[in-house]
């Protein structure tokens, strides 16, 4: 299931991504709880999914020889990480020496911060409240699985969900790859495939994921996706008087129906028929809510007492020049001081040059910035905009 907000105004909605699909791993029907991506079979026995938590899979680098004394560090954002019993190190997240590694330190610097499993989070208080319902509500018995390693195979995180080869999120714009056969997982689904080998058949991941994204108010490099996945067996629905596929799908929005209702109350809703290219067919469940005192919080306001700094800066593009590896550059640089980077102009000369102009919002959370320290900011992002995004500075 996959809840998005569909408008600022304080009479929000909220979508729940809900697809079917086809997987080659079983021979059935399946559905998919909380998230749009997931896979499910032709013919035999359906399952559901949807994101959860608990016991470790394998990582990529579990084999690690824990032996690094022959490694130079390049800077000290971390010495060890343990992530599901894993442990990792910076040298084996961001090679810089790998032309296929596009992982900075300010994305491996949140490895391991697993806001998920904090139960004073928003973001763990919303997971315990989705395991209630299924624990309460749900006959099936899910295991929970919150603690799985983020770093995975091209295979898992692609292959084995049935994103197509020449599929955009593949590409190194919107991926972080550690090398070309490994990257950090994209989305729960990852770890799908794994786990239904393993033999489970009704299980709940959650997790953090990571994209290469804009920068503003809405994206963020790292968020979190819970999904869960359920499989049928033909007993299941053969007094139903319906094919596997509708039997799965009638469960699926039942379940989806009571979790709505679970975690916001009696609220307007509607199913959506809807397309993903890894699912068929596919539903969204759009749900209508007022916020209130007392409900989820009140009408967002903005964080930040403190006002932002805007800087400019506008360069000649390359034909390579995209705005994600843009933002890259100036989030290795200014970290999360940067609040927005928005493109403000662009115009093409007689020579066929295309110009970008974009704004910098810096803003922070703790303190009112001077306008000396951002003037430093802006420079350092400047030279490395031209150094490694091959634009020129006008």
């Amino acid at each position: 299931m996959l809840i998005r907000v569909l408008s600022t105004h304080p009479a929000l909605a909220f979508r729940m991504a809900t697809p079917l699909s086809h997987s080659p791993l079983l021979k059935s029907p399946s559905y998919l709880f909380l998230r749009h991506h997931s896979f499910a079979p032709p013919s035999l026995s359906c399952f559901s999914s949807f994101r959860s938590f608990s016991s470790p899979l394998s990582c990529p680098f579990s084999s690690l020889s824990s032996d690094r004394s022959s490694k130079k560090w390049m800077q000290p954002i971390a010495a060890l990480l343990e992530i599901g019993g894993v442990k990792i190190a910076r040298d084996d997240v961001v090679k810089e020496s790998d032309p296929a590694n596009n992982v900075p330190d300010t994305i491996f610097s949140k490895l391991g911060t697993e806001l998920h499993r904090r139960d004073n989070h928003p973001i763990g208080i919303l997971k315990n409240a989705i395991y209630d319902y299924f624990d309460t509500n749900i006959s099936a018995k899910f295991v929970k699985f919150d603690d799985l390693c983020p770093i995975v195979s091209v295979k898992e995180n692609f292959d084995d969900v049935l994103v197509p080869a020449d599929h955009i999120s593949r590409s190194y714009n919107d991926t972080y790859y550690v090398d070309a056969q490994t990257v950090l997982r994209c989305h729960t689904s990852a770890h799908q495939a794994e786990l239904l080998r393993k033999g489970h058949t009704q299980f709940l991941v959650t997790g953090d994921v990571y994209r290469r994204d804009s920068i503003d108010s809405t994206h963020y490099p790292v968020f979190h996706q819970m999904e869960g996945v359920r499989v049928f067996s033909p007993d299941d629905w053969a007094g139903s008087g319906m094919d596997a596929t509708s039997f799965a799908a009638m469960d699926l929005k039942k379940s989806l129906e009571g979790l709505a209702k679970h975690l916001f109350g009696t609220v307007d809703m509607r199913w959506v028929d809807t397309y993903f290219p890894f699912t068929n067919p596919s539903f969204e469940l759009e749900i209508y809510f007022q916020f209130s005192e007392g409900k989820l919080g009140i009408k967002f306001k903005p964080f930040s007492k403190y006002p932002p700094c805007y800087k400019d800066m506008s360069f000649w593009i390359s034909d390579s020049f995209t705005e994600n590896n843009l933002c890259e550059v100036v989030r290795g640089i200014a970290g999360d001081l940067v609040e927005e980077v928005q493109l403000i102009d662009n115009f093409t000369n007689k020579k066929g040059m295309t110009s970008h102009c974009y704004r910098i919002a810096y803003r922070s959370m703790e303190r009112s910035l001077t306008d000396e320290e951002i003037n430093q900011l802006q420079w350092r992002v400047r030279e490395a905009a031209q150094s490694k995004l091959n634009v020129v500075l006008r």
